[in-house]
């Protein structure tokens, strides 16, 4: 007997050392597998945002080019957003990979950070499904909210603010009983998470910095939370000393704050909570199943925090429905009640909120596995049309099911053919390019050298407008030739930029060459020296 009683609590002791190992081994190998459907058929597809996924292509070129974020061109986006395509370009060699690599990348230091937050804290029912979902929305190669098929890397950066805000919600609960105290790696995941949503995308990241606010209020974990904090702070300054666009990025981001107007309207709002009633429904349910058998002031003050910053973010995004911090939240709350000792006397709850958990996790998570499925189906097979400019030619725009982007976009790509017949006729290998239009595709696209002073990326009524714009003497200042599209992708854009920019333009620039889609202008021969700024930062 008594050698039986000592020896139970060291197999105690190491079930969940056994457990956790378990989890990370699996969440690492789901990570591993979605990571290698995106980057190994080394291609892009895409059925429509064309025009989106060359803005991330032409920041990864520009800093293949030695040029810097928020220091040699503007952006209100994170750097991020263009150093992940910038990596996967600088490992691939191709345009056409940069995008998938760079995200594989990213998936596999997420798939470690769930291993070990969701690993930590939640019971393989409830976290496996969870892991899972977050590190498919981040895989998938499409908007969050569309339909199936729909493939474009555009608007990316949302995916990957989804899916690291749904882990940080994870760190509401505290470890499992018998998981190690892991401050220090609790406080590192944090961090980790709230930095990539401050580099990518800034409202994010803000909602990612409340969420640490409010997990200051449980004694249990204020110790990772402060710790969290400090890596945070220590860790801006760093890459202030290293980047120096901290300030630019701020004045980028209150640029587009002018363009985009102000706070969101409740008529705004409304359409949100109507378009997403399902699955607010489905999580207020979990949420008073909880709130009954559990009630705590703790629980409501994290459900009216999942609800509030998923509406508010949604708002702001080009994404009309799919509030996914909702799964992730439900979740959490599944295992709350769980963890409780009412299991045996609400057996019919603990059915119920997985179910209802379920509602919110796998309509999604179906969606985005097979997005990507068909994208490395596609991929795999070179199907689909050749973007017509010699570095894209790895990215192909195929037709599924929506005839009407196909069409649109297939037509840009003949204008981009026409374009570049244009510049080759006109010698201007050296020269660098500017197009009045929503994105600038051919400096990436024919490998020239990018100007210095301009944006990525214009958007009429979000980046620039009649009142507030870039000046044109810096937005022009290295610029050779001026692309003006008579067909432009983005027609408020190309009609607002030529309005606003008409008269410098006449002033020192001269009409050379027209074609059937572009009109091209040339920097006048008597140009000086000071006219121009220098391309150095």
């Amino acid at each position: 007997m008594t050698q039986a009683s000592t020896s139970m609590p060291e197999k105690d002791t190491l079930r969940p050392a056994v457990q956790l190992n378990w989890w990370r081994a699996t969440v690492c190998s789901i990570g591993l597998l979605l990571a290698g459907l995106l980057a190994l058929p080394g291609g892009t597809v895409t059925t429509k945002y064309v025009n989106d996924l060359f803005v991330f292509l032409d920041g990864a070129h520009r800093i293949a080019a030695g040029q810097v974020p928020n220091v040699d061109f503007h952006t209100s986006l994170g750097p991020l957003t263009f150093y992940i395509p910038a990596l996967g370009y600088a490992l691939s060699g191709s345009m056409g990979a940069a995008m998938p690599v760079g995200m594989s990348l990213l998936i596999l230091f997420l798939s470690l950070v769930a291993a070990e937050v969701v690993g930590s804290r939640m019971h393989w029912a409830f976290g496996l499904p969870l892991a899972t979902f977050l590190l498919l929305v981040v895989a998938a190669p499409a908007n969050p909210g569309e339909r199936i098929g729909e493939l474009s890397f555009a608007m990316f950066y949302n995916r990957i603010g989804w899916a690291s805000l749904g882990l940080l919600l994870v760190m509401y609960l505290r470890r499992l009983p018998g998981a190690s105290s892991g401050k220090s790696a609790d406080a590192a995941c944090a961090s980790f998470l709230v930095l990539v949503m401050l580099y990518t995308k800034v409202t994010y990241g803000v909602v990612g910095l409340a969420f640490l606010v409010f997990m200051l209020f449980d004694r249990r974990q204020i110790g990772w939370v402060t710790l969290a904090f400090g890596l945070v702070a220590a860790s801006i300054l760093v890459i202030e000393l290293v980047w120096g666009g901290g300030v630019k990025y701020l004045l980028d981001i209150s640029l587009a704050g002018k363009n985009s107007g102000g706070l969101p309207t409740m008529t705004a709002l409304g359409h949100v909570v109507r378009t997403n009633l399902a699955d607010l429904l489905a999580y207020l349910a979990v949420a008073i199943i909880l709130f009954i058998l559990t009630p705590s002031y703790r629980h409501l003050l994290f459900v009216g925090f999942s609800i509030a910053t998923g509406i508010l973010l949604i708002e702001q995004n080009f994404q009309f429905f799919g509030i996914l911090t909702l799964g992730a939240s439900a979740a959490v709350l599944s295992e709350s009640l769980f963890r409780t000792e009412l299991r045996c006397r609400y057996a019919r709850a603990h059915i119920a909120l997985p179910l209802l958990s379920a509602f919110l996790l796998i309509p999604a998570a179906v969606t985005n596995a097979v997005s990507l499925a068909i994208h490395a189906y596609y991929t795999a097979g070179e199907r689909g049309e050749a973007i017509r400019l010699p570095a894209f030619s790895e990215i192909r725009l195929v037709q599924m099911w929506s005839a009407g982007q196909y069409e649109y976009f297939r037509d840009y790509n003949r204008t981009l053919a026409d374009a570049s017949a244009a510049l080759s006729q006109l010698n201007a290998g050296s020269e660098c390019v500017a197009v009045l239009d929503f994105v600038n595709p051919f400096s990436a696209g024919l490998d020239r050298t990018p100007p210095a002073g301009d944006s990525v990326w214009y958007h009429w009524g979000r980046t620039l407008g009649p009142d507030y714009h870039p000046a044109a003497e810096e937005m022009f200042a290295d610029v050779d030739l001026i692309l003006d599209p008579k067909w432009p992708i983005e027609i408020w854009t190309g009609n607002g930029m030529r309005d606003i920019y008409a008269h410098y333009i006449a002033r020192h620039y001269d009409l050379v060459r027209e074609t059937a889609d572009w009109r091209i202008y040339r920097r006048n021969a008597s140009r000086t020296e000071a006219d121009r700024l220098p391309r150095s930062r």
